[in-house]
């Protein structure tokens, strides 16, 4: 199948800032700009796999203590008690709330985890110069966008401590260790995600190209 024309192989560049793809007539220049909001042009983002490999090294370095160690310790009437990240799950199991556990679950362990394997694999895919699935691989990293959206810490933080306290009305609640290294791999996995550049899926395209 005859490969697509890209905006590379016209000399075009898309501005990564709005948008706006900008002819070749522009961007001669190493120092060119984007006409409509002056943003500087780069054919691919810079050092894009260096910057993404040590983002993901360091998340998946994090998501270890993130889950090993407590999120929150909660003092009531004098006994403090310590839960980590499964353990507020359970909590939510075992007090009737399904619903949210699975929830917290989900974005919790299996979001941070799923984004940190998805950009590995699409790092790993493009410095092995793959040349198939390369619309799939698009398609999944659009995914891991998406689903990062759903990292917000304060909902599912807030449904564990409701899930702990249980409308305690004399409790004091503090944040643990893990509490502050799963907010570092959420906020990691989120620049790792803005680092990888997906346009070089569609690098090195040729004859065998199969979409």
């Amino acid at each position: 199948m005859t490969a697509p024309v890209t905006a590379k192989s016209i000399g075009a560049i898309s501005c990564h800032v709005c948008g706006l793809l900008v002819s070749s007539g522009l961007t001669t220049t190493h120092n060119a700009r984007c006409p409509r909001c002056d943003a500087r042009l780069h054919s691919r983002k810079v050092n894009s796999l260096s910057r993404t490999w040590a983002l993901l090294i360091a998340a998946g370095i994090l998501y270890v203590p993130a889950n090993v160690y407590p999120v929150l310790t909660l003092i009531s009437f004098g006994r403090s008690t310590t839960n980590t990240i499964m353990g507020g799950v359970i909590e939510l199991a075992h007090s009737g709330q399904m619903v949210i556990a699975i929830i917290v679950f989900v974005a919790s362990v299996f979001v941070p985890i799923f984004k940190i394997a998805a950009l590995l694999f699409l790092v790993v895919s493009v410095q092995l110069r793959l040349k198939v699935q390369r619309r799939k691989r698009a398609v999944l990293y659009r995914f891991t966008e998406f689903i990062g959206r759903w990292s917000m810490i304060d909902i599912f933080m807030i449904s564990i401590l409701i899930g702990l306290v249980k409308l305690q009305a004399l409790a004091t609640v503090t944040a643990g260790p893990g509490a502050i290294a799963f907010a570092a791999v959420v906020i990691i996995t989120m620049f790792a995600a803005m680092t990888f550049d997906p346009r070089l899926i569609w690098d090195d395209e040729g004859d065998d190209y199969d979409g």
